[in-house]
Protein backbone atom coordinates (compact mmCIF):
# COMPACT_ATOMS: atom_id res chain seq x y z
CA UNK A 1 0.00 0.00 0.00
CA UNK A 2 1.68 3.94 -0.85
CA UNK A 3 0.99 5.85 1.94
CA UNK A 4 2.67 8.47 0.93
CA UNK A 5 1.54 12.28 2.05
CA UNK A 6 -0.61 14.50 -0.48
CA UNK A 7 -0.92 17.63 1.78
CA UNK A 8 1.19 18.00 5.35
CA UNK A 9 4.77 19.39 4.64
CA UNK A 10 7.52 17.26 4.37
CA UNK A 11 9.70 17.56 1.11
CA UNK A 12 10.96 14.76 -1.29
CA UNK A 13 13.80 12.80 -0.09
CA UNK A 14 13.56 14.24 3.48
CA UNK A 15 12.11 14.03 7.26
CA UNK A 16 11.10 17.56 9.10
CA UNK A 17 13.04 17.40 12.22
CA UNK A 18 12.36 20.57 14.60
CA UNK A 19 10.87 23.75 13.30
CA UNK A 20 12.06 27.41 14.45
CA UNK A 21 8.43 29.44 13.23
CA UNK A 22 8.49 32.85 13.05
CA UNK A 23 5.29 35.04 11.80
CA UNK A 24 4.55 38.30 10.00
CA UNK A 25 1.37 39.96 8.24
CA UNK A 26 0.21 36.61 7.71
CA UNK A 27 3.14 34.64 5.72
CA UNK A 28 5.08 32.11 7.99
CA UNK A 29 9.09 31.35 7.81
CA UNK A 30 9.24 27.52 8.42
CA UNK A 31 13.08 27.37 9.44
CA UNK A 32 13.84 23.57 9.78
CA UNK A 33 15.90 20.89 9.67
CA UNK A 34 15.53 18.06 7.04
CA UNK A 35 17.01 14.98 7.58
CA UNK A 36 17.97 12.60 4.78
CA UNK A 37 18.48 9.64 6.89
CA UNK A 38 21.33 8.09 4.66
CA UNK A 39 22.67 6.20 7.39
CA UNK A 40 19.87 6.59 10.06
CA UNK A 41 17.62 9.23 11.22
CA UNK A 42 20.09 12.16 12.89
CA UNK A 43 23.07 10.65 11.72
CA UNK A 44 24.31 13.00 8.70
CA UNK A 45 25.02 16.95 10.08
CA UNK A 46 21.93 19.18 8.92
CA UNK A 47 21.83 23.18 9.03
CA UNK A 48 18.43 24.89 8.98
CA UNK A 49 16.46 25.38 5.73
CA UNK A 50 13.44 27.54 4.84
CA UNK A 51 9.79 27.42 3.61
CA UNK A 52 7.42 30.11 3.87
CA UNK A 53 3.74 29.73 4.01
CA UNK A 54 0.72 31.80 4.44
CA UNK A 55 -2.03 28.68 4.11
CA UNK A 56 -0.34 25.86 5.18
CA UNK A 57 -1.33 24.12 1.83
CA UNK A 58 1.23 25.89 -0.43
CA UNK A 59 4.89 26.86 0.52
CA UNK A 60 7.94 28.58 -0.89
CA UNK A 61 11.37 26.64 -0.61
CA UNK A 62 14.17 28.58 -0.09
CA UNK A 63 16.64 25.60 0.21
CA UNK A 64 19.27 26.15 2.52
CA UNK A 65 19.34 29.11 5.11
CA UNK A 66 21.79 29.05 7.73
CA UNK A 67 24.25 26.33 6.68
CA UNK A 68 25.85 23.67 8.68
CA UNK A 69 29.78 24.29 9.78
CA UNK A 70 32.58 21.53 9.54
CA UNK A 71 33.61 19.22 11.31
CA UNK A 72 36.14 20.94 13.35
CA UNK A 73 33.57 23.86 13.96
CA UNK A 74 31.11 23.83 16.95
CA UNK A 75 28.14 23.88 14.75
CA UNK A 76 28.49 20.62 12.86
CA UNK A 77 25.00 20.25 13.11
CA UNK A 78 22.49 23.02 13.65
CA UNK A 79 20.09 22.57 16.35
CA UNK A 80 17.36 24.19 17.27
CA UNK A 81 17.20 27.78 18.51
CA UNK A 82 14.64 30.65 17.22
CA UNK A 83 14.37 33.22 14.90
CA UNK A 84 12.72 37.03 15.68
CA UNK A 85 13.05 40.78 14.78
CA UNK A 86 15.39 43.37 16.88
CA UNK A 87 17.68 46.14 16.90
CA UNK A 88 16.95 46.93 13.07
CA UNK A 89 17.84 43.51 12.32
CA UNK A 90 16.03 39.71 11.76
CA UNK A 91 17.93 37.46 14.67
CA UNK A 92 18.49 33.54 15.16
CA UNK A 93 19.91 32.20 18.29
CA UNK A 94 20.64 28.51 17.64
CA UNK A 95 22.17 25.85 19.09
CA UNK A 96 25.75 24.62 17.87
CA UNK A 97 26.82 21.22 18.09
CA UNK A 98 29.70 18.69 17.78
CA UNK A 99 29.09 15.10 17.59
CA UNK A 100 33.20 14.20 17.35
CA UNK A 101 33.27 16.74 20.29
CA UNK A 102 30.91 14.96 22.68
CA UNK A 103 32.49 12.17 22.02
CA UNK A 104 35.74 13.37 23.15
CA UNK A 105 33.62 14.36 26.17
CA UNK A 106 34.19 17.92 25.16
CA UNK A 107 31.91 20.99 25.51
CA UNK A 108 29.29 19.98 22.52
CA UNK A 109 26.23 22.49 22.80
CA UNK A 110 26.86 26.17 22.90
CA UNK A 111 24.50 29.26 21.88
CA UNK A 112 25.76 31.17 18.60
CA UNK A 113 24.03 33.80 16.82
CA UNK A 114 23.93 34.93 13.16
CA UNK A 115 21.94 37.76 11.55
CA UNK A 116 19.65 38.78 8.27
CA UNK A 117 18.31 41.40 6.73
CA UNK A 118 15.70 39.46 4.63
CA UNK A 119 14.77 36.19 6.75
CA UNK A 120 16.72 34.36 3.60
CA UNK A 121 20.70 35.21 3.93
CA UNK A 122 22.81 35.18 7.26
CA UNK A 123 25.52 36.07 8.31
CA UNK A 124 27.46 34.15 11.04
CA UNK A 125 28.16 35.95 14.35
CA UNK A 126 31.18 34.93 16.68
CA UNK A 127 30.08 37.45 19.33
CA UNK A 128 28.34 35.53 21.44
CA UNK A 129 29.53 31.86 21.90
CA UNK A 130 30.31 32.73 25.39
CA UNK A 131 27.00 31.64 26.02
CA UNK A 132 28.05 28.13 26.90
CA UNK A 133 26.97 25.52 29.41
CA UNK A 134 27.92 27.31 32.93
CA UNK A 135 29.11 25.57 36.18
CA UNK A 136 26.97 22.51 37.48
CA UNK A 137 25.05 21.96 34.54
CA UNK A 138 25.46 19.30 31.38
CA UNK A 139 27.21 20.45 29.02
CA UNK A 140 26.26 17.83 26.43
CA UNK A 141 22.43 19.05 26.93
CA UNK A 142 22.57 22.93 26.65
CA UNK A 143 20.13 23.91 23.83
CA UNK A 144 16.98 25.08 21.89
CA UNK A 145 16.98 29.07 22.73
CA UNK A 146 13.99 30.98 22.85
CA UNK A 147 13.85 35.06 23.07
CA UNK A 148 11.53 37.32 23.81
CA UNK A 149 11.32 41.19 24.78
CA UNK A 150 10.49 41.74 28.10
CA UNK A 151 8.47 45.24 28.40
CA UNK A 152 8.52 44.94 31.94
CA UNK A 153 11.39 44.97 32.15
CA UNK A 154 13.12 46.84 29.44
CA UNK A 155 15.38 43.70 28.06
CA UNK A 156 15.59 40.69 26.33
CA UNK A 157 15.08 37.32 27.79
CA UNK A 158 16.47 33.85 26.71
CA UNK A 159 15.67 30.72 28.09
CA UNK A 160 16.73 27.56 26.86
CA UNK A 161 17.02 23.96 27.88
CA UNK A 162 18.98 22.37 30.31
CA UNK A 163 19.90 19.65 32.77
CA UNK A 164 22.02 19.49 36.05
CA UNK A 165 25.72 17.19 35.90
CA UNK A 166 25.17 13.81 36.93
CA UNK A 167 23.51 10.81 35.51
CA UNK A 168 20.72 10.82 33.01
CA UNK A 169 18.79 8.83 34.73
CA UNK A 170 18.24 11.79 37.44
CA UNK A 171 15.31 14.33 36.39
CA UNK A 172 17.25 17.40 36.82
CA UNK A 173 15.25 19.30 33.14
CA UNK A 174 15.21 22.34 33.61
CA UNK A 175 14.78 25.65 31.70
CA UNK A 176 17.51 28.34 32.33
CA UNK A 177 17.60 31.58 31.09
CA UNK A 178 19.44 34.53 30.09
CA UNK A 179 18.95 38.90 30.07
CA UNK A 180 20.26 41.58 28.05
CA UNK A 181 20.07 45.12 27.28
CA UNK A 182 21.36 44.86 23.58
CA UNK A 183 21.65 41.69 22.52
CA UNK A 184 25.52 41.69 22.78
CA UNK A 185 25.80 41.16 26.66
CA UNK A 186 24.17 38.36 28.40
CA UNK A 187 23.68 37.98 32.56
CA UNK A 188 22.76 34.17 33.20
CA UNK A 189 20.26 33.85 36.10
CA UNK A 190 20.29 30.44 36.93
CA UNK A 191 17.44 28.25 36.27
CA UNK A 192 13.64 30.05 35.02
CA UNK A 193 11.74 27.02 35.71
CA UNK A 194 12.15 23.59 37.31
CA UNK A 195 9.89 20.57 37.03
CA UNK A 196 11.92 17.57 38.40
CA UNK A 197 9.74 15.69 36.28
CA UNK A 198 11.95 14.97 32.91
CA UNK A 199 15.21 14.20 31.80
CA UNK A 200 15.65 16.98 30.19
CA UNK A 201 13.56 19.99 28.98
CA UNK A 202 13.78 20.80 25.23
CA UNK A 203 12.07 23.78 23.13
CA UNK A 204 10.75 25.82 25.30
CA UNK A 205 8.67 28.82 24.01
CA UNK A 206 7.46 32.00 26.03
CA UNK A 207 4.25 33.81 24.90
CA UNK A 208 1.78 35.99 26.03
CA UNK A 209 -2.12 36.18 25.35
CA UNK A 210 -4.17 38.47 27.60
CA UNK A 211 -3.13 38.44 31.01
CA UNK A 212 -1.76 35.28 30.74
CA UNK A 213 2.04 33.74 30.02
CA UNK A 214 2.79 30.23 28.64
CA UNK A 215 5.90 28.71 28.90
CA UNK A 216 5.41 25.41 26.47
CA UNK A 217 8.28 22.70 26.38
CA UNK A 218 8.77 18.78 25.21
CA UNK A 219 9.16 16.51 27.82
CA UNK A 220 12.77 14.63 27.06
CA UNK A 221 11.18 11.46 28.03
CA UNK A 222 9.71 8.38 27.07
CA UNK A 223 6.36 9.97 26.44
CA UNK A 224 7.85 12.99 24.54
CA UNK A 225 5.00 14.85 24.82
CA UNK A 226 4.53 19.21 23.94
CA UNK A 227 3.50 20.30 27.17
CA UNK A 228 3.30 24.04 28.91
CA UNK A 229 2.62 25.54 31.89
CA UNK A 230 0.82 29.00 32.68
CA UNK A 231 1.56 32.43 35.24
CA UNK A 232 0.29 35.64 35.42
CA UNK A 233 4.34 37.04 35.50
CA UNK A 234 7.18 35.66 34.50
CA UNK A 235 8.16 35.49 37.29
CA UNK A 236 5.71 32.70 38.39
CA UNK A 237 4.17 30.54 40.05
CA UNK A 238 3.90 28.40 36.50
CA UNK A 239 0.41 26.71 37.35
CA UNK A 240 0.24 23.02 35.13
CA UNK A 241 -2.94 22.76 33.44
CA UNK A 242 -5.39 19.58 33.97
CA UNK A 243 -4.66 18.82 30.80
CA UNK A 244 -0.68 20.34 30.12
CA UNK A 245 -0.20 18.71 26.39
CA UNK A 246 -1.47 19.51 23.03
CA UNK A 247 -1.39 16.39 21.21
CA UNK A 248 0.21 12.38 21.94
CA UNK A 249 3.40 11.00 21.91
CA UNK A 250 3.76 11.15 18.12
CA UNK A 251 3.52 14.79 17.93
CA UNK A 252 7.48 16.69 18.68
CA UNK A 253 9.26 19.60 19.49
CA UNK A 254 6.39 21.84 18.99
CA UNK A 255 6.70 25.65 18.69
CA UNK A 256 4.58 28.26 18.27
CA UNK A 257 4.48 31.28 16.06
CA UNK A 258 2.25 34.56 15.44
CA UNK A 259 1.56 35.81 12.23
CA UNK A 260 -0.51 38.92 13.53
CA UNK A 261 -3.95 36.97 13.02
CA UNK A 262 -3.20 33.60 14.26
CA UNK A 263 -1.08 31.89 16.62
CA UNK A 264 -0.02 28.02 15.08
CA UNK A 265 1.89 25.28 16.73
CA UNK A 266 4.90 24.10 14.94
CA UNK A 267 5.58 20.30 15.49
CA UNK A 268 6.69 17.13 13.63
CA UNK A 269 5.05 13.57 13.62
CA UNK A 270 7.43 10.82 13.75
CA UNK A 271 7.44 7.63 11.80
CA UNK A 272 8.37 4.64 12.38
CA UNK A 273 11.10 1.76 12.44
CA UNK A 274 11.00 0.05 9.40
CA UNK A 275 7.14 1.47 8.69
CA UNK A 276 5.96 -1.00 11.40
CA UNK A 277 3.11 -0.19 13.95
CA UNK A 278 5.11 -2.15 16.80
CA UNK A 279 8.08 -0.63 16.16
CA UNK A 280 9.32 2.54 17.85
CA UNK A 281 9.20 5.78 16.87
CA UNK A 282 12.12 7.81 14.88
CA UNK A 283 13.46 11.43 15.12
CA UNK A 284 11.54 13.31 12.46
CA UNK A 285 8.69 13.02 9.86
CA UNK A 286 6.24 15.08 8.28
CA UNK A 287 4.90 18.87 9.43
CA UNK A 288 1.96 19.23 10.99
CA UNK A 289 -0.03 22.73 12.41
CA UNK A 290 -2.64 23.26 15.22
CA UNK A 291 -3.95 26.52 15.48
CA UNK A 292 -3.48 27.38 19.44
CA UNK A 293 -6.38 29.38 21.35
CA UNK A 294 -7.19 30.26 24.41
CA UNK A 295 -10.45 29.33 26.18
CA UNK A 296 -12.57 31.01 28.66
CA UNK A 297 -10.21 29.62 31.62
CA UNK A 298 -7.43 30.80 30.46
CA UNK A 299 -6.07 27.38 29.07
CA UNK A 300 -5.28 26.38 25.77
CA UNK A 301 -6.81 24.43 23.06
CA UNK A 302 -6.24 23.39 19.12
CA UNK A 303 -8.09 23.24 16.28
CA UNK A 304 -7.12 22.90 12.58
CA UNK A 305 -6.04 25.46 10.61
CA UNK A 306 -8.43 26.42 8.75
CA UNK A 307 -6.88 27.19 5.26
CA UNK A 308 -5.36 23.53 5.69
CA UNK A 309 -8.65 22.52 6.38
CA UNK A 310 -10.15 24.24 3.33
CA UNK A 311 -7.54 22.71 1.49
CA UNK A 312 -10.13 20.06 0.27
CA UNK A 313 -12.45 19.91 -2.41
CA UNK A 314 -16.42 19.74 -1.42
CA UNK A 315 -17.20 16.25 -1.43
CA UNK A 316 -20.56 14.35 -0.14
CA UNK A 317 -22.48 14.63 2.55
CA UNK A 318 -23.95 11.67 4.56
CA UNK A 319 -26.97 11.10 6.26
CA UNK A 320 -27.69 11.50 9.77
CA UNK A 321 -26.25 8.16 11.99
CA UNK A 322 -28.12 7.00 15.09
CA UNK A 323 -26.87 3.92 16.99
CA UNK A 324 -28.45 2.51 20.13
CA UNK A 325 -26.97 -0.31 22.48
CA UNK A 326 -28.04 -0.10 25.82
CA UNK A 327 -26.25 -3.28 26.59
CA UNK A 328 -23.06 -4.01 24.38
CA UNK A 329 -21.67 -2.61 21.86
CA UNK A 330 -22.93 -1.46 17.66
CA UNK A 331 -21.29 -0.75 14.94
CA UNK A 332 -22.49 1.05 11.28
CA UNK A 333 -20.71 0.93 8.33
CA UNK A 334 -20.76 4.86 7.13
CA UNK A 335 -18.38 4.51 4.18
CA UNK A 336 -17.61 1.41 2.45
CA UNK A 337 -13.97 2.38 0.99
CA UNK A 338 -11.63 5.56 1.84
CA UNK A 339 -9.29 7.38 0.11
CA UNK A 340 -5.21 6.75 1.37
CA UNK A 341 -5.95 11.25 1.91
CA UNK A 342 -8.83 12.40 2.74
CA UNK A 343 -11.12 14.81 5.89
CA UNK A 344 -13.93 13.34 7.22
CA UNK A 345 -16.40 15.85 9.90
CA UNK A 346 -18.86 15.02 11.98
CA UNK A 347 -21.31 16.54 14.96
CA UNK A 348 -21.81 14.15 17.30
CA UNK A 349 -23.43 13.87 20.79
CA UNK A 350 -23.93 10.71 22.90
CA UNK A 351 -26.64 10.14 25.88
CA UNK A 352 -26.18 10.16 29.43
CA UNK A 353 -24.67 6.74 30.93
CA UNK A 354 -22.78 6.12 27.18
CA UNK A 355 -19.42 3.71 28.29
CA UNK A 356 -17.23 4.41 24.56
CA UNK A 357 -18.11 5.41 21.50
CA UNK A 358 -15.26 4.72 18.36
CA UNK A 359 -14.36 6.00 15.05
CA UNK A 360 -12.40 2.76 13.06
CA UNK A 361 -10.71 3.42 9.93
CA UNK A 362 -8.79 1.48 7.03
CA UNK A 363 -11.37 -1.12 8.10
CA UNK A 364 -11.40 -4.95 6.50
CA UNK A 365 -14.89 -5.65 6.19
CA UNK A 366 -13.82 -9.83 5.83
CA UNK A 367 -11.44 -9.96 9.05
CA UNK A 368 -12.87 -7.18 11.18
CA UNK A 369 -9.08 -5.54 11.74
CA UNK A 370 -8.89 -1.55 11.93
CA UNK A 371 -7.42 1.44 13.48
CA UNK A 372 -9.51 2.84 16.13
CA UNK A 373 -9.94 6.18 17.72
CA UNK A 374 -11.32 4.95 21.07
CA UNK A 375 -13.41 7.79 23.00
CA UNK A 376 -14.22 6.34 26.55
CA UNK A 377 -16.58 8.70 28.65
CA UNK A 378 -15.84 6.34 31.34
CA UNK A 379 -12.39 6.30 31.41
CA UNK A 380 -12.34 10.43 30.28
CA UNK A 381 -10.00 9.36 27.63
CA UNK A 382 -9.00 9.27 23.75
CA UNK A 383 -6.93 6.44 22.60
CA UNK A 384 -6.08 4.84 19.64
CA UNK A 385 -4.75 1.41 18.79
CA UNK A 386 -5.36 -1.68 16.19
CA UNK A 387 -8.98 -3.64 17.13
CA UNK A 388 -9.07 -6.03 17.33
CA UNK A 389 -5.47 -6.05 18.75
CA UNK A 390 -4.81 -9.80 17.88
CA UNK A 391 -2.50 -11.62 18.10
CA UNK A 392 -1.16 -8.97 21.37
CA UNK A 393 0.30 -7.35 20.79
CA UNK A 394 0.18 -5.30 17.16
CA UNK A 395 1.00 -1.35 18.15
CA UNK A 396 3.44 -0.01 20.17
CA UNK A 397 0.78 2.99 21.75
CA UNK A 398 2.32 4.18 25.07
CA UNK A 399 1.58 8.18 24.60
CA UNK A 400 -1.33 7.44 22.19
CA UNK A 401 -3.81 8.70 24.41
CA UNK A 402 -5.15 11.79 25.45
CA UNK A 403 -7.31 13.60 28.44
CA UNK A 404 -10.61 13.87 27.22
CA UNK A 405 -14.01 15.16 29.38
CA UNK A 406 -16.85 14.81 27.13
CA UNK A 407 -20.55 15.46 28.17
CA UNK A 408 -23.86 13.97 27.05
CA UNK A 409 -26.10 15.46 25.22
CA UNK A 410 -23.81 18.10 23.82
CA UNK A 411 -22.67 18.21 20.29
CA UNK A 412 -19.10 18.26 19.64
CA UNK A 413 -17.56 18.93 16.39
CA UNK A 414 -15.10 15.76 14.94
CA UNK A 415 -12.16 16.52 12.04
CA UNK A 416 -10.43 13.80 11.27
CA UNK A 417 -8.12 14.23 8.34
CA UNK A 418 -6.38 11.60 6.89
CA UNK A 419 -2.57 11.80 4.70
CA UNK A 420 -0.74 8.56 3.61
CA UNK A 421 0.13 6.54 6.82
CA UNK A 422 -0.56 9.85 9.04
CA UNK A 423 -3.94 9.96 10.99
CA UNK A 424 -5.09 13.49 12.62
CA UNK A 425 -7.67 13.94 14.68
CA UNK A 426 -9.78 17.13 16.61
CA UNK A 427 -12.54 17.19 18.99
CA UNK A 428 -13.63 19.79 21.99
CA UNK A 429 -9.88 21.61 21.66
CA UNK A 430 -8.02 18.37 21.73
CA UNK A 431 -5.87 16.96 19.13
CA UNK A 432 -4.53 12.93 18.34
CA UNK A 433 -1.94 12.36 15.79
CA UNK A 434 -1.12 9.32 14.72
CA UNK A 435 1.12 6.73 12.46
CA UNK A 436 -1.16 3.94 10.83
CA UNK A 437 1.06 1.69 8.28
CA UNK A 438 -0.77 -1.54 7.96
CA UNK A 439 -2.91 -2.50 4.97
CA UNK A 440 -6.08 -3.99 6.18
CA UNK A 441 -8.47 -2.10 3.98
CA UNK A 442 -10.40 0.80 3.05
CA UNK A 443 -13.76 1.08 5.55
CA UNK A 444 -14.75 3.67 7.83
CA UNK A 445 -17.28 2.81 10.47
CA UNK A 446 -18.67 3.75 13.73
CA UNK A 447 -19.32 2.10 16.89
CA UNK A 448 -21.21 2.74 20.27
CA UNK A 449 -20.91 0.46 23.90
CA UNK A 450 -23.59 0.58 26.46
CA UNK A 451 -25.50 3.54 25.42
CA UNK A 452 -26.27 5.29 21.93
CA UNK A 453 -24.67 8.23 19.50
CA UNK A 454 -25.41 10.48 17.21
CA UNK A 455 -23.63 12.05 13.99
CA UNK A 456 -24.76 14.28 11.90
CA UNK A 457 -23.54 17.09 9.49
CA UNK A 458 -21.28 14.41 8.15
CA UNK A 459 -19.03 14.92 5.45
CA UNK A 460 -16.26 13.19 3.35
CA UNK A 461 -13.88 14.29 0.96
CA UNK A 462 -10.91 12.72 -0.85
CA UNK A 463 -10.60 15.51 -3.58
CA UNK A 464 -7.58 18.38 -2.88
CA UNK A 465 -8.42 21.43 -4.52
CA UNK A 466 -4.66 21.80 -6.00
CA UNK A 467 -3.58 17.76 -6.34
CA UNK A 468 0.43 19.43 -6.62
CA UNK A 469 0.20 20.46 -2.85
CA UNK A 470 2.44 21.12 -1.28
CA UNK A 471 5.43 21.51 -3.24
Amino acid sequence: MELTNKLYYQPKGVWVGDIMPYGKDGTFYLYDQRDDRREGPITAPFGWSLASTEDFVHYKDYGDSIKKGTDDEVDQFIYAGCVFEAEGKIHSFYTGHNRIWEHEGKTSQVLLHAYSEDFKNWVKSDQLVALEPQEGYDHADWRDPWVIWNEDAKEYLLVLGARLDGPKTRQTGRVVYFTSKDLKSWKFHGDFWVSDRFTMIEMPDLFKIDEWWYLVYTEYSELSKTRYVMSKSLQGPWITPEDDAFDGRAYYAARSAFDGNRRVLFGWVATREDEDDIKPFQWAGTFVPHEVYQKDNGTLGVKPVNSLRDAFAPGKSLETINLKSPYGRVESQVLKSTEHTFKFEANVSFSPGTRDFSLRLRKNIETDESYEFLFSVVDQQLRFDINPNFPWFRMLDKGLDRPLHLEPNIEYTLTVIVDGSLFTLYIDGTALNVRGYSPFGNGLSIAVNDGSIQLNNIHYTDSLRDPQVPF
